[in-house]
C-alpha cells in the first residue's frame, strides 16, 4: 500500500510543493509571489505588497530602475484611476519595407504563441476575447487558426514547419491555401514564420496523440492515431536568401508585415541575415527573440534546459549585429521569455525591444495553477487539455475578463514605472536607466554590461503616438 501511495504522491508532487512545501520565492518556473501578483491583477484585487522588499538586492543580476527626481506627471481622473493604460507600439510595423497593410499594435504587451491543440478551446476563446477587450493581439501559435481565435481580437498568424492552415494534402506549403486563409480571416494583422522557440529550439512542435481531437485533426490536416511531430526545419527554404524570398512572397500575397521568431544559438545566421537585408532592402519586418527559459510546449528535458541562449544574452547578441548594420529602426523587436512582469518588461525595453509577448503569465491569468501537466492532456485547471470534464473549469466569459484585466494591469504598472523614470513611453528606456548588481556593494549600468547604446526613437517622432 505504501509503495502504491508513493506513485500517487509523485503524481501530485508539484501541487503539494506549490501549496504547502515551497516558500514564496522558491517554486519554479514562477514563484508563489509572482503567481499571486498575476492572480490578483487578473481579478482586480489588491496586488500591492507590504512590509518592504523580500528580494536579495545585492544578489548578482538584481536590477534597479533609476527613478527621476522630477517624474512625469501621472494622468489620473477624479476617482484616482489612470486616465489610460493604452500604450501603442512606437513603430509602424511594415512601413520600412512598404508593405501594403502596415500595422501598429495598440498595445506594447501582447499574447504570445500558444496553439489550439496545446491549449483547449475555452482557453483559446478566453484569451482572444481578452485580447479584444485589452486592445492587443493574440499570436495563434503554429497550430493554425481555429474557430476559437475568431472572437474579435487581432491575430498574428504563426506559420511553423508543419505549415498548418497553409498546407496541401501532402503536408507542403501551398500559396493558394495561404491566400485563402488570409482572405477568410481579416483579423490577421501580421504573419510570423517560426524558425524555433525557447521550449524546444532546433526541434519541431510536439502534440501528443492523446491531445488530438477530431476537430484538431481537421484544422491541422493530421491523423489522430499518432503524435503530431512537426519537422525540425522548413521545407520552403534552407538558407538566408531563400528565407528572405519566402518572406517577400508571403508579403506580396497578403500585403501584411512578415516577421520571424527564433530562439538564439549560433550567430552566423544572424550576421548573414543582417548583411543580406542591408544589401537587398528586403527581409523581415519584425523579429521575435525567444529566450531559452520560455516554453509552453512539450519538449525533451535536455532541449528545455540546455539548448538556446536565455533571453537577455540572446537579445544582446542579435541587437548588436543589426545595430552594426544600421538596421535597428527598420525592424520591430519583440521579446518573449517570462517578461510578463513590470520590471522584466522594462529591462527588455531598455535592451531594445519595442513589444513584448507573454504566454505562461497569460495562462496564469485564466486559471493555470502551474501543475506542469500541459503535455499530458490532464491539466487540472482545464487550460491545457481537451478533456470535456476538465475544460469546464475555464468559463470563457469570466476568464476572458481576467485575461484583459491582467494585460491592462501589467500595462498600467509599466506606464507608472515609465512616469517614475521621467518618460512618457516605455520605448524611451535605455540601459542608462537601469543598474544591475554585479556583486556585494557593486552596481553597474545595464548599458555597460550589455556593451551597446540602444537606438532610441526621437521624441518628436513619438508626439503623435503619445496623444493616446
Amino acid at each position: 500500500m505504501v509503495g502504491h501511495l508513493r506513485y500517487l504522491l509523485e503524481k501530485i508532487g508539484p501541487e503539494l510543493r506549490q501549496y504547502w512545501v515551497a516558500n514564496d520565492k522558491e517554486e519554479m518556473p514562477f514563484t508563489r509571489s509572482e503567481r499571486s501578483w498575476v492572480y490578483a491583477t487578473s481579478k482586480k484585487q489588491n496586488n500591492n505588497f507590504g512590509f518592504g522588499s523580500s528580494e536579495l538586492m545585492y544578489e548578482t543580476g538584481y536590477p534597479v530602475l533609476k527613478h527621476s527626481a522630477f517624474p512625469t506627471k501621472d494622468k489620473y481622473d477624479a476617482n484616482g484611476q489612470l486616465l489610460t493604460t493604452s500604450m501603442p507600439c512606437a513603430k509602424l510595423i511594415g512601413s520600412a519595407h512598404n508593405r501594403k497593410h502596415p500595422y501598429r499594435p495598440q498595445s506594447i504587451v501582447n499574447i504570445s504563441a500558444m496553439s489550439f491543440g496545446s491549449l483547449g478551446k475555452n482557453a483559446i476563446s478566453a484569451l482572444n476575447l481578452g485580447a479584444k477587450s485589452a486592445d492587443c493581439y493574440q499570436n495563434t501559435g503554429e497550430g493554425g487558426i481555429s474557430p476559437y481565435h475568431k472572437n474579435g481580437g487581432d491575430l498574428v498568424w504563426q506559420i511553423g514547419t508543419g505549415y498548418f492552415g497553409a498546407r496541401n494534402k501532402d503536408g507542403n506549403f501551398s500559396k493558394e491555401i495561404f491566400k485563402q486563409t488570409i482572405e477568410n480571416n481579416p483579423n490577421v494583422k501580421m504573419i510570423e514564420i517560426k524558425l524555433s522557440q525557447g521550449a524546444k529550439p532546433g526541434k519541431g512542435g510536439i502534440l501528443p496523440k492523446d491531445k488530438i481531437t477530431e476537430e484538431i485533426s481537421q484544422i491541422r490536416g493530421i491523423p489522430r492515431d499518432r503524435d503530431c511531430i512537426s519537422p525540425n526545419s522548413h521545407s520552403e527554404f534552407t538558407n538566408v536568401s531563400e528565407l528572405v524570398q519566402f518572406i517577400e512572397s508571403l508579403a506580396d500575397i497578403s500585403g501584411l508585415p512578415i516577421g520571424i521568431k527564433s530562439a538564439v544559438g549560433e550567430s552566423s545566421f544572424w550576421g548573414e541575415l543582417a548583411s543580406h537585408m542591408k544589401e537587398t532592402k528586403q527581409g523581415p519586418d519584425f523579429i521575435t527573440i525567444d529566450g531559452g527559459e520560455g516554453g509552453t510546449g512539450a519538449a525533451p528535458l535536455t532541449f528545455t534546459d540546455h539548448v538556446s541562449l536565455p533571453f537577455k544574452i540572446a537579445i544582446k547578441r542579435i541587437y548588436m549585429i543589426f545595430k552594426r548594420h544600421d538596421l535597428i529602426n527598420d525592424i520591430t523587436w519583440i521579446g518573449s521569455a517570462k517578461l510578463g512582469f513590470p520590471d522584466r518588461a522594462v529591462v527588455a525595453f531598455a535592451m531594445g525591444c519595442d513589444l513584448i509577448n507573454i504566454a505562461r503569465e497569460s495562462m496564469l491569468s485564466i486559471g493555470c495553477i502551474q501543475a506542469q501537466k500541459c503535455h499530458t492532456g490532464h491539466c487540472p485547471s482545464g487550460v491545457a487539455t481537451h478533456n470535456a470534464w476538465l475544460i469546464r473549469g475555464v468559463d470563457v466569459k469570466t476568464k476572458s475578463k481576467r485575461a484583459a484585466q491582467y494585460l491592462q494591469g501589467l500595462r498600467k504598472e509599466i506606464l507608472q514605472l515609465t512616469y517614475a523614470c521621467g518618460y512618457q513611453h516605455p520605448c524611451q528606456f535605455t540601459g542608462k536607466d537601469i543598474e544591475i548588481s554585479t556583486g556585494v556593494n557593486m552596481f553597474d549600468p545595464l548599458e555597460k554590461i550589455i556593451g551597446y547604446e540602444k537606438v532610441t526613437i526621437p521624441i518628436e517622432e513619438l508626439n503623435d503616438i503619445l496623444k493616446y
